[in-house]
């Protein structure tokens, strides 16, 4: 009898793929030590209240004015406050993968 191999779903297979794919290219996987994990931990949490910050802000703000004019403005200007969050949290974060200092 052939020997029974379990199935694989589909998330194993593509796993599977890109790291033959990473190993044909020459991509290096490198493990983050606990100190990177706890550090990146810290800038995520960081970063997420700062932008629950923005939300509380931005939801005062807007119940406070009735012009469509000035609450476009809030919008816009909360929308490029959540991404300018959103870049910092991630160069600091790849910066830390990297193993510089955050």
């Amino acid at each position: 009898m052939a020997e029974e191999k379990s199935l694989k779903s589909a998330y194993e297979l593509a796993m599977e793929r890109l790291r033959k794919h990473d190993e044909e290219t020459g991509v290096e996987q490198r493990l983050l030590t606990e100190a990177q994990k706890a550090a990146i931990a810290e800038v995520r949490n960081f970063y997420e209240a700062k932008m629950a910050e923005q939300d509380v802000l931005q939801q005062s703000r807007l119940t406070r004015t009735l012009d469509p004019a000035e609450r476009e403005v809030i919008e816009a200007e909360f929308r490029r406050d959540r991404e300018r969050f959103a870049a910092e949290r991630d160069a600091k974060i790849e910066r830390i993968r990297r193993g510089e200092a955050p």
